[in-house]
């Protein structure tokens, strides 16, 4: 079973509340990974922001809606409670609760009328309530992630369409700007004196593997737009890199590796980084080569530590 939405979760969670007592937060996430026969798998599943635990941030979202509609009380750090409200709905023996159900608490339509009166930007973090709510409904948090990863992946195919316009010394520059980037070769000055070496047995450049230069790292950059880079070329690289007396090479291309190359680099002594141009890209959005930010959101959660007496 996959990991329930969040509006799943809400009567789950009620019905473990219903014994009165004060629950742990921590008690509740495992008993609903019990009750939905997680895996382990799923139940260690990281949001894409890696700071939770996608099923933590799930129970977490359902108890917070529940909360403002009234339904659970939080009755001290890392706890909470069911209300006579909440028990009110459960002797009602819902189907289900999601969304629409807490809208009909005046508790919870005051939370949407506040909602409401928020700043764009503001709106943009929260959940809203659609008169037609999608199953699954993710939360917030899920919704910035997805938000960031769809920009992300369109500027990253953004980037690898130019850099395809690029001339083949551009392309070179461009590696060595990167991998300096990345903390290889010490400078952009010291690491262009040994690029643009054609000729010199397919090998593309040169640059020190840290600022000391005590190993040496030799690059093959492949500008390609049709086809995958295929065992044979990845062989004459690693042959290649002999004649520098090199144990590391960085290949990297515009387009992909056929799987023979990546298997072939799994099996010799020598280490050899495949760059492709979806790696290329990304690698190029984190260390700020080619791109630049023109927008910064600040994400704010409650210090719990700070409200401790």
């Amino acid at each position: 079973m996959s990991i329930p939405d969040f509006q799943s979760l809400m009567l789950p969670l009620l019905r473990l509340l219903a014994d009165e007592r004060e629950w742990a937060m921590r008690d509740l996430t495992r008993a609903l990974e019990d009750e939905f026969d997680l895996t382990e798998g799923e139940r260690q599943e990281m949001l894409p922001s890696g700071y939770t635990r996608v099923i933590v941030n799930r129970v977490g979202w359902a108890k917070a809606h529940m909360k403002e509609a009234g339904l659970i009380a939080s009755v001290r750090r890392g706890y909470a409670k069911i209300t006579g409200d909440g028990k009110a709905l459960l002797a009602r023996n819902p189907a289900s609760i999601d969304l629409k159900v807490l809208v009909q608490f005046p508790a919870y339509q005051e939370f949407q009328k506040r909602k409401k009166s928020e700043t764009a930007a503001e709106v943009a973090a929260e959940v809203a309530v659609p008169e037609q709510v999608a199953t699954p409904l993710i939360t917030p948090d899920e919704q910035i992630d997805a938000s960031h990863t769809e920009l992300h992946e369109a500027l990253a195919a953004e980037i690898l369409e130019q850099v395809i316009l690029f001339s083949d010394s551009r392309f070179e520059q461009l590696v060595v700007e990167l991998l300096v980037a990345m903390g290889y070769g010490g400078s952009i000055a010291d690491a262009g004196k040994a690029v643009g070496r054609r000729g010199d047995g397919g090998i593309d450049g040169v640059i020190k593997e840290d600022r000391l230069g005590l190993d040496v790292i030799v690059i093959q950059a492949k500008k390609w737009t049709n086809g995958s880079v295929g065992r044979p070329d990845v062989q004459a690289f690693v042959g290649s890199m002999e004649g520098f007396r090199a144990s590391k090479g960085v290949f990297i291309t515009t387009s992909t590796f056929s799987g023979p190359a990546v298997e072939y680099i799994q099996q010799i002594q020598r280490k050899i980084a495949l760059i492709d141009g979806r790696l290329l890209a990304n690698l190029m959005i984190e260390h700020g080569v080619g791109v630049t930010t023109y927008r910064t959101i600040q994400l704010k959660r409650l210090d719990m530590d700070y409200f401790q007496e």
